[in-house]
């Protein structure tokens, strides 16, 4: 599982020279899209694509974006990537409810290897998904949820602009819901890959809606996106006081324990970790 959630980078997976260079990205999340970015009729070549790739040695995390589970190319696509080495997660497009969500997940489980824990991240990309957010974020396996801003307004017939105003309720909805369930939430991309001010302004904006980082369309973005999204000195002083703390735990024999009344066990203590470690890797 991720421990960080700052970058999420699609990669197209009908593009071999992009594919073969994916897994030298240092995002958190490389995400291998059979979705949008993939013509109906190349769906087939960038599933062998892709089922390629995972097969390889890769320390990433590497995610795959299936196509939409209301119609039948999903469970092409999950027969295909789940046949050889499955992916550490799979990306559901255009979840309206848990039923999209347990569509897929269902589908997983029968198809991925003995032993094998499929994280789901699903994409909250319409007005019932934003509705429905909680208990989508609540479902088995989700690891963080992802916000679409474009589909969502193309659902509500509103236009885009670069507003921050732009869908702000649903913007500003997806990560408290989120956060609720106990998951990271993903801002949706920045699609003017050359306008770096507005790239950064919208990273701000994004981190004080309560985001843990943003879905990126390319690499240029990766290292300002984990600048922006870096740990606060706040955030800080809890992780060490968790990896402190739990540490200390360990030592006594005990596997989970509290601090400032709040439980905390391996999962908080891998978390912390990853903080700490962001930021020696940043510094």
């Amino acid at each position: 599982m991720p421990n960080l959630f700052r970058s999420l980078i699609f990669v197209p997976g009908n593009n071999p020279k992009f594919l073969a260079k994916s897994l030298m990205l240092h995002a958190d999340i490389i995400c291998l899209d059979l979705e949008d970015s993939v013509p109906l009729n190349q769906k087939s070549e960038a599933r062998r694509l892709i089922s390629d790739l995972l097969s390889k040695d890769r320390s990433n995390s590497v995610f795959v974006r299936i196509n939409n589970p209301n119609t039948s190319l999903y469970i092409d696509d999950l027969k295909y990537i789940m046949k050889g080495t499955p992916p550490d997660g799979v990306v559901i497009p255009k979840v309206n409810d848990t039923k999209d969500l347990h569509r897929v997940l269902d589908l997983t489980k029968e198809l991925e290897p003995a032993g094998c824990k499929t994280l789901m991240l699903p994409s909250i990309e319409s007005a019932a998904g934003v509705l429905n957010t909680h208990d989508i974020a609540c479902s088995e396996r989700v690891c963080s949820v992802v916000f679409g801003i474009f589909d969502l307004l193309n659902d509500m017939g509103v236009e885009y602009t670069k507003s921050t105003e732009t869908a702000i309720y649903s913007r500003s909805k997806v990560p408290v819901d989120a956060t609720a369930a106990g998951v990271a939430a993903i801002d949706g991309i920045w699609q003017d890959i050359h306008d770096v001010e507005g790239f950064e302004a919208d990273c701000k904006f994004g981190r004080s809606l309560g985001y843990s980082g943003k879905s990126l369309i390319h690499p240029a973005q990766i290292d300002t996106t984990h600048t922006l999204f870096a740990p606060t000195p706040s955030e800080m002083d809890w992780a060490r006081r968790v990896c402190d703390t739990y540490e200390h735990t360990l030592q006594s024999g005990k596997g989970a324990t509290t601090l400032d009344g709040r439980m905390i066990d391996e999962v908080h203590y891998k978390q912390a970790l990853a903080v700490l470690n962001a930021t020696e890797s940043k510094n």
